[in-house]
């Protein structure tokens, strides 16, 4: 069995366990359960700690697993990045109080709160910066105002609790982060014969993505403005173009971007095309 790792808790979890009901895979229902089996697919799920899911992929304990990129980075294991997942965005950025800090070359000598203390140790060597880095679990925002470090560094979303903790962020960020599929550096899957397994799940991830970002799109127009209306819905290959009752109309089916679908339902319909409805993707493959 493909053996998989997959959060148990924060904000990886649910999103991670969603994405995997959508490519077809079985989940657990009780949030109490460390282990399912999913035997119709030939795979065993672990619900484990974010944090730890690299480290049990890095050692080969287990196949591939969900977790964030940062945590992937952070954890210094032989693991490796194989898909990223359009999910659980973040930055990882550095924040001091206001007015203290414009740049990363201010640091040198500083001590610098954070829970990522590999990732920082690493960001702040490949640019020559030497500061104390203070390892912490959580709270980083609190360690300025309590004296333990002049500065963090940290994964930011609003900003809302730096500017509460009278903080404000600085430089360019260290790390743009999301959901990811990982496995062990170098494994390929085959040493224990799952390579089969694992590019399934990436084949199946993959569609819900595709799922995820566009929609089916129809409609009908004149033969004449067929190749005016490919050049608005040319699809991932080419449209689809079936002939109607009338012969001087077409219906025409396209996958276009979901961000994108009234704007070219309005530019559709102004070019003379009618019926136009736009379907949900649940599946697909490409």
């Amino acid at each position: 069995m493909l053996r998989v790792a997959v959060p148990n808790k924060g904000s990886l979890s649910e999103a991670a366990s969603a994405m995997l009901s959508e490519a077809g895979y079985r989940q657990r229902r009780d949030s109490r359960e460390l282990v399912m089996v999913d035997p119709d697919n030939d795979i065993e799920f672990f619900f484990l700690r974010p944090r730890d899911i690299a480290v049990y992929v890095g050692q080969g304990t287990l196949d591939v697993g969900i977790t964030g990129r940062d945590l992937l980075l952070d954890a210094k294991v032989e693991a490796e990045e194989l898909l990223p997942l359009g999910f659980a965005p973040s930055t990882f950025r550095f924040a001091g109080p206001v007015g203290d800090f414009t740049g990363v070359e201010q640091l040198e000598g500083k001590r610098l709160a954070t829970s990522y203390d590999g990732l920082l140790r690493d960001y702040l060597q490949e640019r020559g910066v030497n500061a104390k880095v203070v390892r912490l679990d959580g709270a980083v925002e609190s360690s300025v105002r309590l004296g333990v470090a002049d500065a963090i560094a940290d994964v930011v979303e609003t900003g809302n609790t730096l500017k509460a903790a009278g903080m404000e962020i600085f430089g360019d960020p260290i790390l743009k982060s999301e959901a990811v599929l990982i496995r062990r550096s170098g494994s390929g899957g085959a040493a224990n014969g799952t390579a089969k397994e694992i590019e399934i799940l990436i084949r199946r991830l993959q569609g819900v993505l595709v799922a995820r970002q566009y929609v089916l799109m129809d409609y009908d127009i004149r033969k004449d403005l067929v190749e005016d209306a490919a050049a608005l819905t040319p699809g991932l290959e080419s449209p689809t173009v079936s002939p109607l009752r009338d012969s001087e109309w077409v219906a025409v089916r396209s996958m276009v971007p979901k961000k994108e679908t009234n704007r070219i339902m309005d530019e559709l319909y102004d070019l003379g095309a009618r019926a136009i409805l736009v379907s949900s993707i649940h599946a697909c493959r490409i």
